[in-house]
């Protein structure tokens, strides 16, 4: 722990970040409850899912900012649990669309547009795919992978890192965690690109139930807890971050990405508490009908 070294500064920062912490995981659990009292039983559990992404993320890194020894243990576990999310996320946007045979009989001449991001955003060639039951199977799969092979990749990182063959910021080709993450990395990607091409054909759709800034608060978090921790870590690697005694580079450049996480995760807690707040119903209204332009148009 590296709170009898601090000083006083020190010390401020690690209790205003650690009562951040607790306040996110307390606006969750109202949240939560809020959820499970107003919205119906078959969104309930995956709401409350995706809720609770950004207090588990914020949680796992003020836990690894006060005991430095277990950030790779709090890594990770965020990690599988974000990769849960990403499936969840998808499926939420089937569940707000009224269920799978709902959204086939909606969209049923529709087709989904591929040339989309992370993966395909440049091949504008690719042609559109059908709208079918095999393609939201592809889809489901597309984010069901990641989550399933996500915690069998990190149970075996830890596997080789008790018997010292993992080195997390070891980039040599002879080791393990470079291939390890490269894999990590195109599991994402699919799994993002899947979500990406759902969100882009329901977006119009499922307008007036948020799902716009629904998707971004989801989008940030896979940004903030993916991309600006890699950066920083590259940084620390490299020594463009400094050691700070009794601190390495590394160790400084993942206590500076924990406490970054700390307050972007409770920004994003309270936001999610606005968004999510309201009563979820099935998609009635006329507002709610509109489908993409170029699409046949079903009647309500």
């Amino acid at each position: 722990s590296l709170s009898a070294g601090l000083d006083l500064p020190g010390r401020f920062l690690f209790a205003i970040l650690t009562l951040m912490t607790l306040i996110a995981i307390l606006v969750f659990i109202e949240e939560a409850v809020y959820i499970y009292r107003k919205i119906p039983s078959s969104k309930r559990s995956i709401i409350i899912w995706i809720n609770a992404a950004a207090p588990v993320i914020s949680s796992t890194s003020c836990i690894g900012m006060w005991v430095p020894r277990s950030t790779m243990f709090t890594d990770f576990t965020a990690g599988i649990f974000f990769a849960i999310v990403i499936h969840k996320f998808l499926m939420m946007m089937i569940k707000e669309c009224g269920g799978q045979k709902v959204l086939l009989r909606r969209f049923e001449n529709g087709h989904f547009t591929i040339t989309t991001g992370p993966c395909c955003c440049c091949c504008l060639c690719l042609p559109r795919v059908p709208i079918t039951r095999q393609t939201l199977f592809w889809l489901k799969l597309g984010t069901f992978q990641f989550a399933v092979f996500r915690p069998v990749l990190v149970f075996l990182s830890i596997v080789l890192w008790t018997n010292g063959n993992y080195v997390l910021y070891n980039v040599s080709p002879k080791g393990p965690a470079l291939w390890i993450s490269c894999f990590i990395g195109a599991l994402t990607l699919c799994a993002l690109w899947a979500v990406g091409i759902m969100f882009r054909k329901v977006r119009i759709l499922l307008k007036c139930k948020n799902i716009i800034p629904k998707f971004a608060l989801y989008q940030f978090i896979v940004i903030l807890n993916h991309l600006q921790t890699t950066i920083i870590n590259i940084f620390a690697t490299q020594k463009i971050i400094p050691c700070a005694p009794p601190l390495s580079s590394t160790a400084r450049g993942s206590y500076i990405a924990q406490q970054l996480l700390i307050m972007e995760m409770f920004l994003i807690t309270v936001i999610s508490r606005v968004v999510y707040r309201r009563k979820y119903h099935d998609l009635e209204p006329p507002e709610c009908m509109a489908e993409e332009p170029g699409d046949k148009k079903q009647t309500p």
